[in-house]
């Protein structure tokens, strides 16, 4: 095993240190400039289009070049911090050797992807350098220019990690068995053209299932799977590769993922959250399992604000899990339920599922916004039902009602709270603004609001908080662009012609295709999470659901309930060891009261499917 003090000195470890102290520090300053003047044009762009009636002609191409620069930044951040998703129960469970062993794979294999990607993304800018942006007139080499510099960036932060943790024989030995294995690709390349779609399983199934099963960086996983799979079996230069990432990252709709990122911390860390949630305990808190229904409802109002399933659950748990303790309910149970409302809450907006659904398939957001609020409704009200069968002998002797006098106090608290999620809902489905737009509108009201009535501005944790915020985005933003890839390269290879074909000539028609979609995403969602799945496979069953008459909005909940589901089911499911840590309680705890919310969730997922009403009856 390598160690750090036996191949590098003590003086030249500090060095190290350093610099990547200051390159990290001076990274997250220029990230954090990004996000605020992103808000900044944006804000300016809706008062200037609907207060002044004086459109902005330059400000969204403005915002799209800082987009992808925030992206990638933020993407090189994540790396820094090891914050890539990725699935780490194997890791998890090896011993010390075969961890370290691990974690050199979760360097390594990301490292080779940047080291043979940066040269082609470094052509796509040259290429892009004669495209004249049309608005602000300037080279299109400005905002090609981030993929490189977030790639490079990446790779000196991959170097510092192995100059610290001392990595250096496991990199070198990691080197040549890639420089090996590129050698062995490059003489196969004829059995590899041969194999025609077989190649499809080996990349896309046998790659990508072996990495991530690794707990390799799931971005990364996708990226390389494609590229190998562009080197080996087309004549499609890497090139073509760097431009479908940068074309995946760069949908101006997805600039909602870094502003309701922070519109969600800023609710959580001025006050906001607290009143919501201690509102609700006000009216439910002295019936049987009341706060076990507050958490429901809490998770119901706050989710999708802050893009982060783990967000949402630390803004609800801390105010409710010490009094329900209290009441005698076990750690194990509250964990369950934190886990159940998280799936259960996946379709209320602004979730950014749906967000990149609609970016990804075309559906209108708006319409997806509406068809979200009544299924969670639905799945909300099968988990209730669970909580009354378990806490239907709670004793509530020690417990006093709430006076009407303390429900109105705590209802005027927290009447501006309460009013956000419904103006940023309605705002949109009412098709008022963009998704975007309302973003900023609201992180605008939560900060004055936070200022001026809940009286909370922490002017040190606001940068931590943009930090934060474009650290998680870029890991979500550069996994939606390395999906892309994958899936254009499984276009290409007219995999979606055939799984279309296989899917139209399944029995049962429609019925058949829902049942197969389900579990299908149900497994997808346990193994990739929402996002990764829903861009890598949406484009290629949402046109088959269409053939065979299933609407498409009505489709998007099946489908997002079903990965929800898969995403907090133990013991693959990474959301429930996220509920667990947010709840700190051992994951053991919960993995017997669990099965009963997940027996419920699923009555809903099955009442939603059979009942379109549900998904389409307000549009």
């Amino acid at each position: 095993m390598d160690t750090l003090s036996s191949t590098i000195p003590m003086g030249r470890r500090t060095f190290a240190d350093s610099c990547e102290a200051v390159l990290v520090r001076c990274v997250e300053i220029v990230a954090s400039i990004i996000l605020v003047a992103e808000i900044g044009i944006l804000f300016t762009g809706v008062v200037a289009r609907y207060v002044l009636n004086t459109p902005i002609t330059w400000s969204d191409e403005l915002a799209s070049i800082l987009f992808i620069w925030l992206s990638m930044l933020g993407a090189s951040i994540a790396f820094q911090r090891g914050q890539h998703m990725r699935m780490t129960a194997l890791v998890g469970k090896a011993n010390t050797t075969n961890r370290r062993i691990l974690e050199v794979a979760a360097v390594a294999v990301p490292l080779a992807f940047m080291v043979a990607i940066l040269h082609p993304a470094i052509d796509y800018a040259l290429e892009e350098s004669i495209v004249t942006t049309p608005a602000l007139e300037i080279s299109n080499l400005w905002r090609a220019a981030a993929l490189p510099t977030g790639v490079a960036l990446m790779i000196v932060f991959a170097a510092f990690r192995i100059i610290k943790e001392g990595m250096f024989r496991s990199i070198i030995v990691a080197a040549v068995i890639a420089v090996a294995v590129y050698g062995l690709l490059t003489v196969a390349k004829p059995v590899f053209t041969d194999l025609g779609n077989w190649n499809l399983l080996i990349f896309f199934v046998g790659m990508i299932g072996l990495g991530v099963a690794l707990g390799v960086p799931i971005a990364f996983v996708f990226a390389l799977s494609a590229l190998t799979y562009m080197f080996t079996s087309t004549t499609t230069p890497a090139i073509v590769l760097a431009g479908r990432i940068d074309e995946g990252m760069s949908h101006l709709i997805l600039l909602a993922v870094p502003l309701f990122v922070f519109l969600g911390l800023q609710i959580e860390s001025n006050g906001m959250a607290r009143a919501m949630v201690g509102f609700l305990a006000t009216l439910l808190g002295h019936v049987r399992g009341g706060l076990s229904y507050v958490l429901v409802g809490a998770m119901y109002l706050v989710s999708g604000i802050s893009g982060s399933k783990t967000a949402d659950m630390a803004a609800v748990a801390p105010a409710l899990f010490p009094e329900m303790q209290k009441r005698g309910a076990k750690p194990g149970d509250l964990v369950a339920l934190l886990a159940a409302t998280g799936a259960q809450t996946e379709t209320i907006p602004p979730s950014i599922v749906l967000i990149t659904i609609g970016s990804v398939t075309g559906v209108s957001i708006a319409a997806l916004f509406t068809g979200g609020l009544l299924p969670g409704v639905v799945l909300g009200i099968t988990l209730c039902i669970v909580v009354w069968w378990r806490y239907r002998h709670e004793d509530l002797s020690s417990v006093k009602k709430t006076s009407k006098g303390e429900i109105a106090k705590a209802f005027l608290v927290a009447l501006p709270a309460l009013a956000l999620p419904f103006v940023i809902r309605s705002a949109v489905v009412e098709g008022m603004a963009t998704a975007t737009e309302v973003s900023t509108i609201g992180i605008i009201y939560s900060l004055v609001v936070g200022l001026l009535v809940y009286r909370h501005f922490d002017i040190k944790r606001m940068g931590q908080m943009l930090v934060e915020t474009a650290s998680l985005s870029g890991a979500i933003l550069f996994i939606i662009g390395a999906a892309t890839a994958v899936a254009w390269a499984l276009t290409q290879s007219g995999f979606s012609r055939d799984l279309a074909a296989i899917m139209n000539s399944l029995p049962g028609g429609a019925p058949m295709f829902i049942a197969v979609s389900i579990i299908a995403f149900v497994i997808l969602g346990s193994v990739l999470e929402g996002i990764p799945a829903i861009v890598l496979f949406a484009p290629l069953v949402f046109p088959i659901a269409k053939s065979l008459g299933v609407n498409e909005v009505h489709y998007a909940m099946i489908v997002v309930l079903a990965m929800g589901m898969g995403l907090f089911m133990p013991p693959v499911g990474v959301g429930y060891y996220a509920a667990c840590a947010v709840g700190r309680v051992e994951p053991s705890a919960g993995l017997r009261p669990i099965w009963g919310y997940m027996i419920a969730l699923l009555v809903g997922l099955v009442l939603v499917a059979m009942i379109p009403w549900l998904s389409i009856g307000f549009l």
